[in-house]
């Protein structure tokens, strides 16, 4: 159960396009669409229904001791449920949807990078799991792992002590001490952490795979998002991407090429790639 502190205490194919131009700010995606990639078949672990029952009574009790007003959810470009326009919000609630589609009964990890610098991937990653997370029954954990070049922090106006890196790097350091709440109800953060320029022997450590086990563990109905690196200027987010079930590949519309998009799905692999979001030049402000 999620406390009242800003911590945890407990432990490519083509589809239908969403021509939707939104102002989602600077790099960040305005007209999106999610082409599916057909799925392996796959082994689903079990879960009972007093298993789910007792994960949505404990998501029920989770606690938020910052909110961010319709005001501040509009400054940041992130959506809300109660926007005036619901256009943005359902492009990324789209995205969710397909998502569980092709992950049933099974709270599985998202990887959301772009191809290159300034893609607006943390923008992206942060609204989808914010989509999550408009499920009461549901909860979402955001972890940044651009740890170069963190964005999160910022955008969230949350200045933490610890993060993802000094929980790595220290086994002293607790799950719980690297958890913040994010000011979106049932939406956790995990932070960067310290700044390191090559997390290389973190991504690809044991220690990175148990923490996402455990992050899993808590929560049945817990669906982790993990805001990555450019794939095409790093080894970090291929490493991230061999430790989460699928893939969001953004690519910024008219910046990009066709053999980029391809190069950067290849590099994915279709057994990881969900599919592909595109960015394009904002053209109207954001329905509030």
């Amino acid at each position: 159960m999620e406390t009242s502190t800003n911590q945890e205490q407990n432990s490519a194919s083509e589809d239908e396009n969403m021509d939707i131009d939104l102002d989602l700010g600077p790099g960040i995606a305005s007209a999106a669409e999610l082409v599916p990639v057909p799925d392996e078949p796959r082994k689903v672990p079990e879960r009972s229904l007093e298993m789910l029952a007792e994960s949505s009574r404990n998501i029920s009790r989770m606690r938020d001791t910052r909110f961010l007003s319709k005001q501040e959810l509009s400054e940041k470009r992130i959506i809300s449920q109660d926007m005036n326009d619901t256009k943005v919000a359902n492009v990324f609630r789209d995205m969710r949807t397909r998502l569980l589609q092709s992950n049933p009964n099974f709270n599985f990890t998202t990887m959301v990078t772009a191809i290159s610098s300034g893609g607006g991937a943390s923008h992206v990653a942060l609204n989808l799991a914010a989509a999550f997370a408009f499920d009461e029954s549901k909860t979402a954990m955001l972890i940044d792992c651009n740890i170069q070049k963190p964005a999160l922090n910022e955008i969230l106006d949350i200045n933490p002590a610890v993060g993802l890196t000094n929980y790595l790097e220290d086994p002293a350091i607790e799950i719980d001490d690297i958890i913040f709440a994010s000011g979106i109800p049932r939406l956790r953060i995990i932070p960067a952490g310290k700044r390191k320029e090559h997390a290389t022997e973190f991504f690809s450590s044991l220690r990175m795979r148990q923490l996402i086990q455990a992050l899993q563990r808590r929560y049945p109905d817990r669906y982790l998002i993990l805001d990555a690196p450019p794939i095409g200027e790093s080894v970090d987010a291929k490493l991230l991407a061999d430790a989460c079930d699928r893939v969001v590949l953004v690519a910024p519309y008219g910046k990009v090429t066709e053999q980029e998009i391809a190069s950067a799905s290849h590099a994915i692999g279709k057994e990881k790639l969900a599919g592909v979001v595109m960015n394009d030049e904002p053209t109207i402000q954001w329905p509030w």
